[in-house]
């Protein structure tokens, strides 16, 4: 048993008294009933993992995990060399990335983290991406990351170069159907690359068959900064921190947890749906409408940061608003 499967135990609920009590507020305040039903429920799902009727987005937070991956040297199957990985990383710590921006914004925090930069996966053809003791040592490393933050609203995103392509393959590997329906062209590919894709996914989708076990399945074919998002997913479970989960690769993160248990992320919403074809697939399975839809694709949590004001706004739109009966007796 891993690390990250004794964590799974007894993970906690959501508190649904507070939850209710926003639906009951949202039915009586000073707007025609259901007009912004969407934003309501949203209001109501911080309402229960905050534990309070009175939900609020003042302390939102991002953790961006960094990793490179084997698969992308060994293979070409990104349209930028692993280098860039850790460019972009620097961009990140010097708060000059798009995730950023957006966050300045936000009024959000953004702490990368680096699990595996200069020190790429196995290729995932030939071998696991992961030996047991460095999975343990990562989902340790993402378990401190969320313990030491303070944020009332957690955003995770990734960086690895060559992500998609591992991310395609816990998906087929754990949802089915055809491979290439979840290979996409990720940093944008040209054909011959997204054919080498495509036949890299399908190799290491092969050499796992038989494998059922969802963590282990993480384990041979994921990558460092993904295990990391599906460790940080269940520590901030464990502390009750509603989760704005990015794009495909952050989605394909929670899915061994929904497999092994599926209210495991009820605690998470979905902040977009990228433009890789494989996302919205994976959101249909997983049963999670996107908060946003605009076609994006660069990973970073920007997606994920650009649904926070709305969440923000969701709050507010119970919090700060009277209700019929609140209105008339002032």
């Amino acid at each position: 048993m891993t690390l990250l499967d004794e964590r799974l135990d007894g993970l906690p609920q959501c508190d649904s008294a507070a939850r209710d009590a926003v639906h009951e507020r949202a039915a009586n305040i000073l707007r025609p009933s259901g007009a912004l039903a969407w934003l309501d429920e949203i209001a109501a799902w911080v309402a229960g993992w905050q534990r309070t009727p009175e939900p609020r987005v003042e302390n939102p937070a991002a953790l961006i995990f960094a990793a490179d991956h084997g698969i992308a040297a060994a293979a070409e199957v990104s349209a930028y060399p692993p280098g860039v990985t850790e460019a972009m990383f620097s961009a990140y710590q010097e708060g000059r990335s798009t995730i950023n921006a957006f966050a300045r914004l936000a009024g959000a925090s953004v702490t990368a983290i680096d699990v595996g930069i200069g020190k790429p996966t196995r290729d995932i053809r030939y071998e696991a991406a992961l030996s047991e003791e460095r999975f343990d040592s990562i989902v340790r490393r993402a378990f401190e990351a969320v313990e030491q933050i303070d944020c009332d609203l957690l955003v995770l995103g990734e960086m690895g170069i060559g992500n998609t392509t591992a991310s395609a393959a816990i998906a087929a590997s754990l949802a089915g159907g055809e491979t290439a329906a979840w290979v996409g062209r990720g940093t944008g590919v040209d054909d011959e690359g997204l054919a080498r894709k495509r036949a890299a996914v399908q190799e290491s989708v092969r050499r796992i068959a038989g494998i059922t076990d969802p963590i282990e399945i993480l384990r041979e074919v994921g990558g460092a900064e993904i295990a990391a998002i599906t460790a940080a997913t269940v520590a901030a479970r464990h502390r009750s921190i509603p989760v704005v989960l990015d794009g495909y690769v952050v989605t394909t993160a929670v899915l061994p947890l929904s497999m092994i248990e599926p209210s495991a992320i009820d605690h998470c919403t979905v902040g977009h749906c990228s433009a890789e074809p494989g996302h919205r697939k994976l959101l249909e399975r997983l049963g999670k409408l996107p908060l946003l839809d605009l076609d994006m694709r660069l990973g970073e949590g920007s997606g994920a940061m650009a649904a926070v004001p709305l969440i923000a706004m969701a709050c507010a739109g119970i919090t700060d608003v009277p209700t019929f009966a609140e209105w008339f007796d002032e």
